[in-house]
């Protein structure tokens, strides 16, 4: 529409909605740069890193945005919201995975995930640090392995992950309490130091 002379960058993802709820589809393209190579990424870690899927799912949640804008859930921020509908996405499409054969869904070995609570920065970019971290997620029951990876790979705060998850605060600590200390002990191989109180 052309009506709005603002510099785009400087508005928050709930003001870039409430322009794109009347039209403004710059507004939209703000927000497709904010977070379209980050919500791929997490389709992908979901869905067994099929790449065309995860770009499909990216264009799918970004194509129910522009053209039902008024989906979004007012009382929340955008961030929880996006990933809340990304990870219903996801849940949706595990029941229709589960009529196939399941693969392993290890980490991206490309990916350098960032764990400054249990090493040190360097056993990062440790290829064998990588395959066991991801095999130690995968042992993990799905509620605490959730809640590490967003907490971690997704980078988002407490607040966020229960809002996403729909649980409070303390569940969200406990659970990431329960995760990192389990992760502390299977990894401790590789560094003495992680096997500390955490």
């Amino acid at each position: 529409m052309g009506l709005f002379r603002t510099n785009y960058k400087k508005n928050s993802d709930e003001e870039l909605m409430l322009y794109l709820g009347k039209g403004d589809k710059r507004a939209f393209d703000e927000l497709y740069l904010r977070y379209a190579d980050n919500l791929c990424y997490f389709f992908m870690r979901k869905l067994k890193h099929d790449r065309e899927k995860g770009e499909d799912f990216v264009h799918d949640i970004f194509a129910k945005l522009i053209e039902r804008p008024e989906l979004f859930d007012v009382t929340r921020t955008f961030k929880t919201w996006i990933y809340s509908v990304a990870n219903n996405m996801c849940k949706n499409e595990y029941k229709k995975m589960e009529v196939r054969s399941n693969t392993s869904n290890g980490l991206d070995s490309s990916y350098n995930v960032s764990l400054n609570e249990l090493s040190a920065t360097e056993v990062m970019h440790n290829e064998q640090f990588k395959e066991e971290l991801a095999h130690s997620l995968n042992q993990m029951d799905e509620k605490h392995k959730e809640v590490f990876e967003l907490r971690f790979f997704q980078e988002l705060s407490i607040k966020e992950i229960a809002e996403v998850m729909e649980i409070n605060d303390g569940t969200v600590k406990s659970r990431l309490f329960y995760a990192t200390k389990r992760l502390s002990e299977s990894l401790a191989i590789f560094d003495p130091n992680l096997n500390r109180e955490v």
